[in-house]
């Protein structure tokens, strides 16, 4: 009887030996059986914050435009013999862009000029004979009627000489109309006609377009609500520098590089778009190399103000939770 017991206990122990060894070569379930990991000590560090002076800005969108534009229109009707510029080049004030056929013009200052020689031809006639008259009334050698006609002709002459010379000067300032110049200083765009094409005085159509774009305008948009908010704060002494003219501007360009020249606020417009409540700020900017061209999309950085207590936090002290939170603080 107790040996038939004793086996039945090895037969148990033998059981559970082969158990373990089983388990233990399947390995441990994750997250059990081993030691907890370690908790690093969190290091904490001291920085000391001083009010310093900081420059508020603000990034708006806006775009260029040019300085001056000009469309460069015939004011006399004719031919167009040559153009005499290239498309998309530099032009100067008064430089020669069309020449329109002058012979019609050039024959109109011919006749103009003879009218008035025969207009001052007669003049002369009429001038000797009124003073004539004058001396001869004074010893009743001619009626006094007599001598109000010389007087009135002469008045006559002097006006045909004078309506003579007008339509000579006409005649010429036509003539001259017939070289259509660059009316200001700047880049030409394209040609909207060539040579051999009918141009008429005052069309509706331009030829041309000139554009000044050295310097440039960058107009910008910026809410009523953020103007009032930054007056008050420069009211209150919390900002210094103000929204004058002279504040600084960089830009940003669409492809999210920064032009190399700064530019200054030139003005802000004094009334409120009542459709979006925005006020409109201009800023000017050198353009030597003609990198900025009008139309183009930027993103105008404008200073407008100073805080002169500003506390700047490092960024190293601002810690994020694994939720994005930030969990730093300052004392």
């Amino acid at each position: 009887m107790r040996s038939s017991l004793d086996l039945t206990r090895l037969t148990l122990l033998l059981a559970l030996l082969s158990a373990a060894v089983l388990l233990g070569a399947c390995g441990k379930p994750p997250g059990m059986g081993g030691p907890a990991p370690a908790q690093g000590t969190p290091q904490v560090g001291v920085v000391t914050v001083q009010p310093q002076r900081l420059a508020m800005t603000t990034e708006l969108p806006g775009r260029t435009s040019p300085v001056q534009i000009a469309d460069v229109r015939p004011q006399v009707t004719g031919l167009v013999q040559s153009r005499n510029f290239k498309e998309g080049s530099d032009v100067k004030a008064g430089a020669l862009l069309y020449q329109i056929d002058p012979a019609t013009y050039r024959v109109s200052v011919d006749s103009a000029q003879a009218a008035l020689a025969k207009a001052e031809a007669s003049l002369q006639t009429v001038r000797l004979k009124a003073e004539r008259y004058k001396e001869l009334v004074g010893i009743k050698a001619v009626s006094q009627q007599d001598a109000d006609d010389a007087a009135a002709s002469l008045q006559q002459g002097e006006a045909d000489v004078a309506s003579a010379k007008a339509a000579l000067e006409s005649s010429r300032i036509n003539l001259a109309y017939t070289r259509v110049t660059a009316p200001i200083s700047g880049r030409i765009g394209r040609s909207s006609v060539t040579a051999g094409a009918l141009v008429t005085a005052n069309q509706a159509t331009a030829l041309s377009t000139v554009q000044q774009m050295d310097p440039i305008y960058v107009d910008v948009t910026q809410s009523a609500t953020a103007v009032l908010r930054l007056r008050r704060a420069l009211a209150q002494g919390e900002l210094s520098g103000g929204t004058a003219n002279a504040a600084q501007v960089s830009l940003l360009l669409e492809d999210g590089s920064r032009y190399a020249l700064p530019g200054k606020l030139q003005f802000s417009d004094v009334t409120v778009d009542q459709g979006t409540g925005a006020i409109t700020l201009r800023a000017v900017f050198p353009n030597p190399n003609a990198d900025l061209l009008p139309g183009m999309y930027v993103r105008a950085v404008v200073e407008e103000g100073v805080n002169e207590q500003a506390l700047l936090v490092p960024r190293t002290a601002k810690a994020h939770t694994w939720r994005g939170q930030q969990t730093g603080h300052v004392a």
